[in-house]
């Protein structure tokens, strides 16, 4: 079974940065050929994504976070991170971490993120 646990989370100001963490409790093999993504849900809206790295090292973003979030990897230590930066009161949310393997999608649990204009 795969577990996921984001950390990283919090309350900042406007402009600052965040960077939140997924530790994947797995086996090694199954993280270096999972795809791994970073989706956020709002109070009220959709769960939407905001960027994934596939197995292979390529990275696609959400139109609004473009420029401002970079999302990484690292397989030797089973974990995806989210560098935010430039931070918007319009990304407070809770993310959650998204791992794509075969037929199977794991979700974390979620980290908070808020920020205050």
């Amino acid at each position: 079974q795969v577990q996921l646990v984001e950390s990283g989370g919090g309350l900042v100001q406007a402009g600052e940065s965040l960077r939140l963490s997924c530790a994947c409790a797995a086996s090694g093999i199954f993280f270096s050929f999972a795809d791994m993504g970073w989706y956020r849900q709002a109070p009220g809206k959709q769960r939407e994504l905001v960027a994934d790295i596939t197995r292979d090292g390529d990275t696609n973003y959400a139109d609004s976070v473009k420029g401002r979030f970079t999302i990484s990897r690292d397989n030797a230590k089973n974990t995806v991170y989210l560098q935010m930066n430039s931070l918007k009161p319009g990304d407070t949310a809770v993310y959650f971490c998204n791992a794509h393997f075969g037929r199977s999608d794991d979700w974390g649990q979620g980290t908070q993120v808020t920020v205050a204009s």
